[in-house]
């Protein structure tokens, strides 16, 4: 298969995905975001990646958000928000940290494609990205691409159109997030 076939299947396999998101999704979570007063990003690996990303782009719309475990990233406590992905749906440290943030008193959703999972059970509320992960990636008919990678491709591309849903709903300009952008690099 050549480079353009690919691409394309895979951009219909993403498409396949973001049509099984309803509405209801981002509007929870974006909910959830305007109504915490701190917000902590945290996933593992590659998702992990993704979820720094989404801090990211929270503190580019002027929210206090973070990464679990940067040296300055806060405790979390009541009116706080863990957001936590464990796209197999049973991660054994993506478990433990919600439960953490949960002891703490910190509201704790989970980003998942498996919303029968362990992790789901923690959560208080749990955005479902029904992508493939490692936890169904071996029956030969999934994604073309390897492991997780439609799930963490989703995530990428989720987390942004949030970002702009919350731009919007916030009032802000595309400028005012791009002045909030490191001047470090």
């Amino acid at each position: 298969m050549d480079f353009v076939s690919m691409s394309q299947q895979v951009l219909s396999e993403l498409g396949v995905v973001f049509a099984r998101i309803d509405d209801e999704t981002p509007r929870r979570m974006i909910g959830a975001i305007t109504q915490s007063r701190r917000i902590a990003c945290h996933g593992v690996g590659r998702e992990g990646l993704m979820m720094k990303a989404f801090a990211m782009r929270l503190m580019h719309l002027g929210f206090d958000a973070h990464v679990v475990g940067d040296a300055t990233t806060p405790p979390l406590s009541a009116g706080d928000l863990l957001i936590a992905s464990a796209g197999p749906g049973n991660l054994a440290t993506v478990i433990a940290l919600m439960s953490v943030a949960r002891d703490a008193g910190a509201r704790v959703m989970l980003i998942t494609a498996q919303p029968e999972g362990k992790a789901a059970q923690v959560a208080d509320d749990v955005i479902v990205l029904p992508a493939q992960t490692l936890a169904d990636d071996t029956d030969g008919a999934g994604s073309l691409l390897p492991m997780g990678s439609l799930f963490e491709a989703t995530q990428l591309l989720f987390f942004d159109l949030i970002a702009l849903m919350l731009r919007d709903q916030t009032d802000q300009t595309a400028d005012q997030m791009r002045r909030r952008h490191t001047n470090l690099e």
